[in-house]
């Protein structure tokens, strides 16, 4: 599922897979057939959507002990103490700079699992926490840094990269990393309701 014609467009270009289906839609209103999924998973997105309407849909199309998984990265990347110390700073100055006027993530992704807890339509809900490994140069870094949406609108609003600590977060990966790949860990946190 994707709202978003752009998004959707760019999923299907990226994918080669025959067995794959992309639909816009909304993850309420999927429109999709009851009790056929044994999986339906959320990346990123949950701290976007209504809670109720989104669990009850994904409720709706899972089979009895299907799951329902909501992802989310667990910034920053593991890339050495300073890159993430940088890293952690972005995100700190990003939290603050879009505070005040309120935007930002409509529901805390802390309290998804709570939230999928009391929806009572889940009979067990648990976070599991896992990560993987991958490799990265500076860029690549600054790349995931400007992943983060509520820092590119900072961005777009006329925020300088100074301001918002992608320079020095640019700096400390390049002194780190050089010019070279290095491995990393990317950590992740699944909220999961079974069915």
């Amino acid at each position: 599922m994707e709202a978003s014609p752009e998004m959707l467009a760019q999923a299907e270009a990226a994918t080669e897979a025959d067995n794959a289906r992309f639909v816009q839609a909304y993850a309420q209103a999927t429109g999709l057939p009851d009790g056929e999924a044994d999986l339906v998973t959320c990346s990123q997105a949950l701290h976007w959507m209504e809670p109720e309407p989104t669990f009850a849909e994904a409720a709706r199309l899972l089979r009895p002990g299907g799951v329902f998984a909501a992802y989310d990265y667990d910034w920053p990347p593991i890339a050495g103490w300073e890159v993430e110390s940088a890293f952690e700073e972005v995100l700190r100055r990003v939290r603050a700079g879009r505070a005040p006027d309120g935007r930002g993530m409509r529901y805390a992704k802390e309290g998804h699992l709570e939230r999928i807890k009391a929806s009572g339509l889940f009979r067990y809900a648990r976070e599991i926490v896992f990560h993987s490994r991958d490799r990265a140069d500076a860029d690549r870094i600054v790349g995931m840094a400007l992943s983060l949406g509520p820092l590119t609108v900072l961005l777009r609003e006329g925020r300088s990269e100074d301001e918002v600590g992608l320079t020095a977060l640019r700096e400390a990966a390049e002194r780190s990393l050089g010019d070279r790949e290095a491995q990393i860990f990317l950590g992740y946190r699944i909220r999961l309701g079974v069915k």
